[in-house]
């Protein structure tokens, strides 16, 4: 089994075309988040990652600097590869990119953690902060890390 996580580049269209397939089919498909809601105006603003599992696409995700600081966000995992650590390697790999742009240094990283995903950031050292909210009508933290 070979999994990779790589940082996609703004101009490759082709590779976009799969993150965007795998946020739709675990957002949109299957947890039934609005296609609306699910594509935003920062997805041009954005860093993403695609996680391929034998060189097959199977992982998304994404982080952008906010007023805030650094969100990390739209971590998404195809059914049949839940469980074999892609979600754990593409949080490795964000936090690995965030720390090498300069300009996050001394930035608060941050996330919105659907409540069975907050296991997996908490091994990366994320607290929950506040209360439970929805969001897309699913349950979710607000996570920093510590």
């Amino acid at each position: 089994m070979k999994l990779e996580v790589e940082k996609v580049a703004a101009e490759d269209q082709d590779r976009l075309k799969k993150v965007y397939a795998i946020r739709k089919q675990v957002f949109v498909v299957e947890q039934k988040v609005p296609a609306e809601a699910e594509y935003d105006e920062f997805e041009e603003n954005s860093t993403h990652f695609l996680a391929t599992l034998d060189d097959e696409p199977v992982g998304a995700a994404r982080w952008r600097f906010t007023e805030k600081g650094v969100k990390l966000e739209r971590f998404a995992v195809l059914k049949e590869a839940r469980g074999q650590g892609v979600g754990q390697s593409m949080v490795k790999a964000v936090l690995l990119d965030i720390q090498s742009d300069p300009k996050s240094k001394g930035k608060m990283k941050y996330l919105n953690a659907q409540l069975d995903a907050v296991p997996l950031y908490a091994k990366f050292k994320f607290e929950k902060v506040g209360d439970v909210f929805e969001e897309c009508n699913i349950l979710h933290y607000q996570m920093q890390l510590a």
